[in-house]
């Protein structure tokens, strides 16, 4: 009986390394490891945009990143003065704000002393005037300057 316990042992930590060492991938699509990628940006791909504008548009992305903008602002809430905030977080939370509810844009968000920019491209106008008011949501904001423009498909 002893010698079968043993041999069990012996034999699960023997097969426990072969597995742990497995090149597993989380996904399909995932890199293969040890791949000679090149460090330049990947060309989209219809597909791949497509994906990306899907996953943009979800609800449950839409509520994960609104879910963000509030985690942040109780942390800072707690630390103190709730208008005084990081320019990192500022630029992050007016991002995820923009993404949530304007899907369809291409938009970057640079802050500098809680005075925020926003550049990229919309495909309407009425998405164009929602970049102030949605980016002013955000606690802590003194001033938006919004450089995008309407680019329509």
């Amino acid at each position: 009986m002893n010698k079968k316990i043993a041999s069990l042992l012996l034999s699960s930590s023997l097969l426990l390394p072969v597995v742990a060492c497995t090149e597993a991938r989380t996904t399909s699509e995932a890199p293969e490891p040890n791949a000679n990628y090149s460090t330049s940006n990947p060309t989209a791909s219809p597909q791949n945009t497509q994906a990306a504008m899907d996953d943009a548009q979800d609800e449950t992305r839409k509520r994960q990143l609104e879910s963000d903008i509030r985690a942040r602002e109780q942390r800072n809430d707690a630390m103190g003065d709730s208008t005084d905030r990081p320019d990192s977080d500022l630029a992050s939370e007016v991002r995820s704000k923009l993404e949530a509810n304007i899907p369809k844009g291409n938009l970057t968000v640079e802050s500098k002393d809680a005075n925020v920019t926003i550049s990229g491209t919309v495909p309407s106008t009425s998405e164009l005037n929602k970049i102030q008011s949605l980016a002013m949501e955000i606690k802590g904001i003194k001033a938006v300057t919004i450089k995008a423009e309407v680019v329509t498909p």
